[in-house]
């Protein structure tokens, strides 16, 4: 493999085309302003290297940069390429990452809006990132230990899977399908609306309005926060192990909670601030009929819904 050392390069397209190359302690800056320094390039490795310049990265394949910045003049630094792996260095340009695949990331800072868009296959480990539109469009996404600030992440996602992650967002997940996040906090008004295919396991969920519109949606030993308006016209299956300040109109599915401290009055509202354990609901799609089929009476220790009331098991109405 052919070194490149403690050189500075600022000319248009410095090392296009280049292969089987190992670059370190250099710096991609100067009066030149040149773009694109590794454009079609294969087997590349950098190590400790600087980017103050545009588009480093496009159309490559075989890529490693190891303890380096890409400064915030450094815009759309990765697109197009494959085969990625990118540890302990900035990323801080705009769109740094797009369109690109089999990508892992580790021990990174990302600030950069628009980061990750239609990416497939990454795995982000150990990072932090501030980010608007974050992954938008991607699929296959694999992120453990991944601190996030910033709105309107991971919409229209598909196939991914969070562990142990904390973000600090606002209309997160929103068209998302076939999502897993589990252990982590997920703060921020708007969670998920419209999205298919969301599992929440051991999660702690704060802000308005969360989950609403939402199909195929579980949660399981979850902790909510702060989330009135919840679950509104959504199929869920859910174990909640906190109060819900208010649940509103969900269509199908059942919901197990402590209580819902304030109820909206609506026909659809589920409340259960009498209940003196656990309290499990069984719901139905609000088809104009309000009367609760015969079949799916039976709920311990709570209430369900019939048009505008709430009901014991044995029949008793106690709200209206």
């Amino acid at each position: 493999m052919k070194r490149i050392e403690n050189q500075t390069f600022d000319q248009e397209r410095a090392l296009y085309g280049s292969a089987d190359v190992f670059v370190k302690n250099c710096t991609f800056d100067g009066p030149a302003d040149g773009e694109s320094a590794f454009k079609e390039c294969r087997n590349i490795q950098v190590e400790n290297c600087f980017w103050n310049l545009r588009y480093p990265f496009w159309h490559d394949h075989g890529l490693k940069i190891r303890a380096s910045e890409l400064t915030g003049l450094c815009r759309a630094a990765l697109w197009y390429s494959d085969s990625i792996e990118i540890s302990d260095t900035r990323l801080h340009g705009i769109k740094a990452l797009r369109e690109c695949s089999d990508v892992l990331i580790e021990n990174c800072d990302i600030v950069s809006q628009e980061f990750g868009w239609s990416v497939k296959n990454i795995a982000m480990r150990k990072s932090n990132v501030e980010s608007e539109y974050f992954m938008m469009r991607s699929e296959k996404l694999d992120f453990s230990e991944v601190g996030l600030k910033g709105k309107y992440s991971f919409q229209y996602i598909c196939d991914a899977v969070f562990d142990n992650c904390t973000f600090d967002t606002k209309d997160a997940f929103w068209h998302a399908e076939n999502v897993t996040v589990k252990n982590s906090t997920i703060k921020g008004e708007y969670l998920a609306w419209y999205s298919d295919g969301l599992t929440l396991i051991n999660c702690r969920i704060i802000g308005t309005q969360p989950l609403c519109y939402c199909r195929n949606l579980k949660l399981i030993g979850c902790e909510m926060e702060g989330t009135d308006l919840a679950f509104e016209k959504s199929e869920v299956q859910a174990d909640i192990l906190t109060p819900v300040m208010s649940i509103k109109n969900p269509l199908s599915g059942s919901i197990r909670v402590p209580a819902a401290a304030q109820p909206v009055k609506s026909s659809w509202t589920i409340r259960t601030q009498r209940a003196k354990s656990s309290s499990v609901m069984k719901l139905r799609e609000n088809t104009g009929k309000r009367s609760v089929p015969e079949k799916n009476r039976e709920v311990r220790h709570g209430f369900f819904i019939k048009g505008s009331c709430c009901t014991k098991p044995e029949g008793r109405r106690l709200l209206c």
